[in-house]
């Protein structure tokens, strides 16, 4: 389920980042048979695999321990493998074109999406349906190949619920009246400042759509179902309901915990996992879910999405100013070709999707394990031994099929849990420990999360970085177009964004040999010679020079402003005077400027 989170953002990337030809390149029929008969081979190899997999357990080469691991790995890959087939499909086979070809589906993102993300259930789909014959042979369900399959949809296909909810309320913003709330939905502080909002929106009444989609039931009428609600109670743990989790008609041994708040939160626990452990490793299980409560853990996570979407703005900002203003990508950008502009964005999605996959896979990962040691470690305090989170760890781990030494990104291993539990015997502050650990760590993000925001969001750098690219950019251009003056004025216009105002002159002097008679390049090299913080630089004489020039050759308040300041600078306070009023009443905008530059001269 969580690799799947994974799986599914990198699979939406993919299809946004389509851009399609308008003049596609093959039919309907054309698009129709690639997609079968991509499907047919990605079936055909999963097929396979599954088979050499059963094969090797019948011949006795893997026992059941080993067979579940490379199960587990197997399905990983072959989810892969499907993105991959699912790529095929958007950049060569032109599957977004068609969709966008049914009517409603371009202006509302979410049909198209949801569209494309079906074709990837479909692959998935096709993995659990050719993957039950080796679920058997590990677990010996008592459920149907096709109830194994909607477990698995059941189950994953809740994911995509906050996404389905974020996209609708976008489309809907997007297709409002109001431009003033869609221009703040996309900047970045209406982006964080929205996802906030929807999200504690979402953490609270989301856990029942989806407890209502998996057909959880109270637990109310089953003995241990009672004994555990007369153990919260003892507890004073704040909670809505106690429920029975059905997912894969009960037989996964599994509990979890939903809901930021007592209100509005549920405790599930699987029929399996009822009937194998005692009252008293029940009582530890559920300790250990209440251990996720007691430290925020869903909050936190919460924390983590946020993070997500302000290191991804903040980097691939950089990324894609990096990239853009290389000569090769700007050529591709510019180019009417749409393959150029995919290929343009597959470039720049390369390292996105590996920032994704670090993220989530590596620093998530990371405090997800740590929560659940957390947990346990709550589990062991709260019932005064660590005994019966061990012993039910130990039983799940005999009865599901699953191996004690293989941990997953988001879970250590099942003897590594059970070994950092039994320390607790020797090292009775091991809890106050291990959290000491989890929020250092977690302030150490938090610290890097600000820092960042702080110095790519409200720092200069950003901007900086820009200015410097586009310079370096039109430099080159010059290389081969160097009597190009409008492309001298944009460079001249970064180095004084740059501060740059030595360079900047230079700049004014090239176009002005150019052509004399450049009327801009006239009165912004004037207005240097006098504004310039570098004394070095500032020439008040030649200054008025160019300023009559210009004015010259373009009489407006702008220009007319640059000679009032050069007369004054000289002097010649009436001309500044008699100049800056002719500018006022020139003026359409910025009057009130030109109108304390006024106040200015007369005040000397």
């Amino acid at each position: 389920m969580f690799n799947n989170i994974i799986y599914f953002i990198i699979v939406l990337l993919t299809y946004s980042i389509n851009f399609p030809d308008n003049t596609h390149r093959h039919s309907l029929a054309f698009f129709l048979i690639m997609l079968l008969l991509s499907w047919f081979l990605f079936a055909g190899y999963c097929s396979f695999r599954f088979r050499s997999l059963q094969k090797s357990f019948n011949h006795g080469t893997v026992n059941k321990d080993l067979l579940a691991v490379r199960y587990r790995k197997l399905v990983s890959r072959l989810s892969l493998l499907a993105i991959i087939f699912f790529g095929l499909a958007v950049y060569l086979f032109d599957l977004k074109y068609w969709v966008e070809l049914i009517p409603g589906f371009e202006r509302f993102s979410l049909l198209g999406d949801s569209c494309a993300i079906s074709l990837f259930i479909f692959y998935l789909i096709t993995i659990w349906y050719l993957a039950y014959p080796v679920y058997c042979l590990i677990f010996q369900p008592l459920f149907t190949k096709w109830s194994y399959i909607l477990s698995n949809f059941r189950l994953n296909i809740p994911i995509l619920f906050p996404w389905i909810i974020f996209s609708l309320v976008y489309d809907v913003i997007s297709l409002s009246p109001w431009p003033g709330l869609n221009n703040f939905v996309n900047t970045i502080q209406g982006q964080i400042i929205s996802f906030i909002c929807l999200i504690t929106i979402l953490m609270l009444f989301l856990p029942k759509l989806i407890l209502s989609f998996w057909g959880c039931k109270p637990l109310d009428n089953q003995e241990k179902g009672r004994q555990l609600k007369t153990f919260l109670k003892e507890k004073g743990f704040k909670y809505r309901q106690l429920l029975l989790w059905p997912i894969f008609e009960g037989e996964m041994m599994t509990a979890g915990i939903m809901g930021i708040t007592g209100r509005y939160r549920y405790i599930l626990f699987t029929n399996s996992i009822l009937n194998i452990l005692s009252i008293r490793e029940l009582k530890g299980v559920l300790a250990h879910e209440m251990g996720h409560a007691r430290y925020r853990h869903q909050l936190l996570f919460i924390l983590f999405f946020i993070g997500f979407i302000v290191l991804s703005l903040e980097l691939f900002d950089l990324y894609f100013y990096l990239i853009f203003f290389n000569p090769l990508f700007i050529s591709m950008g510019y180019s009417n070709d749409s393959q150029s502009l995919n290929l343009l964005y597959l470039l720049f999605s390369v390292p996105v999707l590996i920032f994704i996959f670090i993220y989530f896979r590596y620093l998530m990962g990371f405090f997800m394990r740590n929560f659940e040691r957390q947990a346990d470690l709550y589990s062991a305090a709260v019932m005064g031994t660590p005994e019966p989170v061990i012993s039910s760890l130990e039983k799940i781990a005999f009865y599901s099929g699953k191996t004690r030494d293989v941990p997953s990104w988001h879970h250590f291993s099942i003897r590594q849990r059970v070994d950092f539990l039994r320390r607790t015997a020797n090292e009775p502050k091991l809890l106050k420990k291990h959290n000491c650990f989890v929020w250092k760590s977690l302030l150490i993000y938090i610290g890097c999360l600000i820092i960042s925001g702080c110095f790519l969001d409200f720092s200069p750098m950003k901007e900086n970085l820009l200015y410097s690219l586009v310079g370096k950019t039109i430099s080159r251009q010059l290389i081969n177009d160097p009597e190009n003056t409008d492309l001298y004025m944009d460079l001249a216009i970064v180095y004084n964004y740059l501060d740059k105002h030595k360079d900047e002159i230079e700049i004014y002097e090239k176009i002005l040999a150019l052509k004399p008679d450049h009327a801009d390049a006239l009165n912004n090299l004037a207005w240097l010679l006098i504004t310039s913080p570098d004394k070095k630089l500032k020439n008040e004489k030649r200054a008025l020079v160019l300023a009559k020039r210009a004015v010259a050759i373009k009489r407006n308040s702008m220009f007319l402003d640059t000679l009032a300041e050069a007369c004054f600078e000289n002097g010649l306070t009436d001309e500044a005077i008699r100049n800056i009023k002719e500018a006022i009443s020139l003026a359409t905008d910025n009057r009130d400027y030109y109108i304390n530059q006024l106040q200015k001269f007369q005040s000397r």
